[in-house]
């Protein structure tokens, strides 16, 4: 069977795509039992040089091109971004075509509207490779988990903060350092900021939470902080205490509604996530019926994200992807749940304070903590000279989020402690 396709974009993904398609065509007839026959890709430019050989009747710059094809069936939009990402997504499907995207930012912020749009069009939206790379998570969890009662996803989701935490830990190498080590290596873009900040992981939560618990979830919902403003010592005093830092993407559902956020947090060294290093990823995902799964692999890279992009073209051409899709309640008859808010939450916590050494500051210390319902497990205190500014480590026990930051907005109003307190989650097993 033959299926034709477009690509939108030629960038990084668009260029791997397209050469996976022409020089291992044969290769994937075997394994699919579908001919892929590629039509048009859509560019900005077709005179400019790319990394990629292709006939010169693929090239083209109007998207009409496209839409006015009958023998095209699959559209792969790689542009990136919202704009013009939605409106040629948009139109393609409106032109019935199935479209295949790996842009978890518009699926973040528009998946309804081009959900909306694939099932009134009757075509399918695939889009396994906005999330985790060549990590067949979304199959996971639409069908290979689909007989259980989900209650929590935990992914470390973006590798330039992995392998960026893994150089400041394993190397303890300086965050500038290790962002300009993951750049020259590839891993990080020129501009990281949606990387660094967490918003990219957010983006995919979104989609992993909405699919997990098969809930309307808004990017708005999500409480994000990034690792650009972690410091190398905090990472040394977690390995004296057996722990390793990860930006975690974590996604719960209990009783009162479902929790959404991402931010640096410290794992015990022996959990198998505390082990996934480099520019790698792991998802796991915990149900009623199969328990702890975690999903690993590459979750970047121009290769691993076309190999996902590809397994959706494939689901598409064999008409599974627009069953699965019309039949789904995961996909496109999403609930309202109550958003828990993440003051509410209950986790351990540690915190780092520069603080006067001198008698009765502990006491203080403790007092604040104490008012706000907070006992603490652990504290760590080098040896000093009396009367200097030294760090002081403190580890909680289980408190409310909300309750930590107050205490921490009260502590640092006290004359004995230098600066912020620095805060950093802990996750236990």
């Amino acid at each position: 069977m033959k299926t034709g396709l477009a690509l939108l974009g030629c960038g990084t993904v668009g260029t791997a795509v397209a050469e996976m398609l022409l020089a291992e065509k044969e290769l994937l007839q075997e394994r699919s039992g579908q001919s892929l026959e590629l039509k048009h890709i859509l560019v900005r430019n077709r005179r400019r040089k790319r990394a990629v050989k292709v006939p010169s009747r693929l090239w083209t710059t109007n998207p009409s091109d496209i839409w006015a094809d009958p023998t095209v069936d699959v559209v792969v939009e790689l542009i990136g971004g919202l704009e013009p990402a939605r409106t040629l997504a948009l139109a393609a499907l409106r032109a019935g075509k199935h479209l295949v995207t790996a842009n978890k930012h518009l699926l973040a912020v528009h998946g309804a509207e081009l959900f909306a749009a694939a099932m009134k069009a009757r075509r399918a939206v695939c889009f396994e490779a906005s999330c985790g790379g060549a990590i067949p998570i979304i199959m996971a969890l639409t069908r290979g988990l689909v007989a259980n009662d989900i209650q929590r996803v935990i992914g470390i989701v973006n590798g330039t903060c992995n392998y960026i935490l893994t150089e400041m830990s394993a190397s303890q190498r300086t965050y500038a350092d290790a962002l300009a080590e993951a750049q020259a290596a590839g891993y990080a873009e020129a501009d990281p900021t949606l990387d660094v900040n967490g918003t990219d992981s957010a983006h995919k939560l979104a989609i992993l939470a909405a699919l997990a618990f098969g809930a309307k979830v808004s990017f708005s919902h999500i409480e994000v902080s990034g690792i650009h403003g972690l410091q190398d010592q905090d990472l040394k005093y977690g390995r004296e205490l057996g722990y390793v830092c990860k930006l975690l993407a974590i996604a719960e559902k209990s009783d009162h509604g479902i929790s959404l956020r991402v931010h640096p947090t410290f794992l015990d060294q022996k959990q198998l996530l505390a082990n996934v290093n480099g520019a790698f990823n792991a998802i796991s995902v915990s149900g009623h019926a199969a328990g702890q799964t975690i999903y690993y692999g590459r979750g970047a890279g121009p290769r691993p994200t076309a190999s996902a992009v590809i397994a959706d073209i494939v689901e598409a051409s064999m008409g599974t992807a627009a069953m699965v899709f019309a039949g789904l309640p995961l996909l496109t008859r999403r609930k309202s749940m109550p958003i828990v808010p993440t003051r509410d939450i209950l986790s351990r916590n540690y915190l780092r304070m520069t603080a006067l050494d001198v008698p009765g500051v502990m006491h203080h210390i403790t007092g604040i903590l104490g008012q706000q319902g907070i006992s603490i497990a652990a504290v760590v205190q080098h040896e000093s000279s009396v009367g200097q500014y030294v760090p002081l480590v403190v580890i909680t026990h289980e408190a409310r989020d909300g309750a930590v930051t107050d205490a921490v907005k009260k502590i640092d109003r006290l004359r004995c402690i230098r600066g912020h307190t620095v805060r950093i989650r802990i996750m236990e097993p």
